[in-house]
């Protein structure tokens, strides 16, 4: 055999052992990033965008081995992508109902199909907020408080924007209608309201003058720089208590009690207090 061939079948033989080294590797494992990092999936009120989506970066910076991956969307929403059997690690709610409806403690008038995907003992208050009456930037219809927006509903005379009813925020809205003596069905029919799908909509509506005024949390009128005429009393709608908890179905339920953690200590209470959430002590 000559040099040549020699030196061929010699490149060809380390080439052959590369392949098969590359080929025995094992694959990443399930819920790793490429970089090797876990990935935790964190469902969360639309309501929370920007304050969690900061508090992740900071997590992310102090805690190299984890990557978050947020989705933001109404509760109802993501409660039915968790029933449904969406890839969720950590939930939280904007309200006690679809917490309770995927949680068995709950009673069975609360959680009437009997679903279990709330890890026991991981479930607990987070944090509070308030409902506010939001409307646009010099705006023309002269609604100064929840009072006003309800005479002049009756009246046919302004256009609410409110999240469905599926919707926390639009479930609070139903209630405060009820305090008022109003019918929501009627309204709608004669065209005073204008439904949204989520919080931000709403927000979005008012703060583009689609609608005369809208009602939205506290934090979210803050978010989008709307202006809050009034804020709803706890006899109107209730207390606003966001829920949170680890999902039982979760491949890193240690990760994930982790970040939760995180969001109950003072650096995250800062960050929540500074946008007009009230941490739950």
């Amino acid at each position: 055999m000559t040099a040549g061939k020699r030196f061929i079948g010699l490149v060809g033989c380390v080439l052959l052992a590369l392949t098969a080294a590359g080929c025995g590797k094992n694959p990443p494992r399930e819920g790793a990033s490429p970089q090797g990092r876990t990935e935790l999936t964190v469902f969360a009120a639309a309501s929370l965008t920007e304050t969690l989506t900061e508090l992740g970066e900071r997590y992310m910076q102090e805690n190299s081995g984890v990557r978050i991956v947020f989705n933001f969307d109404s509760s109802g929403t993501l409660k039915t992508q968790i029933q449904e059997g969406a890839e969720c690690d950590l939930f939280l709610s904007a309200a006690q109902k679809q917490m309770d409806q995927l949680d068995k403690s709950a009673s069975r008038e609360e959680n009437p199909e009997g679903l279990d995907f709330v890890l026991e003992e991981t479930r607990l208050d987070l944090l509070e907020n308030q409902v506010v009456l939001v409307v646009p930037e010099g705006s023309p219809a002269g609604i100064a408080s929840f009072e006003d927006l309800m005479t002049r509903l009756e009246q046919g005379t302004a256009l609410m924007s409110m999240g469905n009813g599926d919707v926390p925020a639009g479930q609070y809205t139903q209630r405060i209608l009820e305090y008022f003596g109003l019918n929501e069905e009627e309204l709608a029919g004669s065209g005073a309201i204008t439904y949204a799908s989520n919080v931000k909509e709403v927000t979005a509506q008012v703060a583009e003058g689609a609608a005369d005024c809208g009602v939205v949390y506290r934090t979210d009128a803050f978010s989008a720089g709307l202006t809050a005429v009034d804020a709803a009393e706890a006899e109107m709608c209730g207390r606003i208590i966001y829920p949170a908890a680890v999902i039982k179905t979760t491949a890193h339920p240690e990760e994930a009690k982790g970040f939760l953690k995180y969001l109950t200590g003072e650096e995250a209470a800062a960050v929540f207090e500074s946008v007009g959430f009230t941490p739950v002590r």
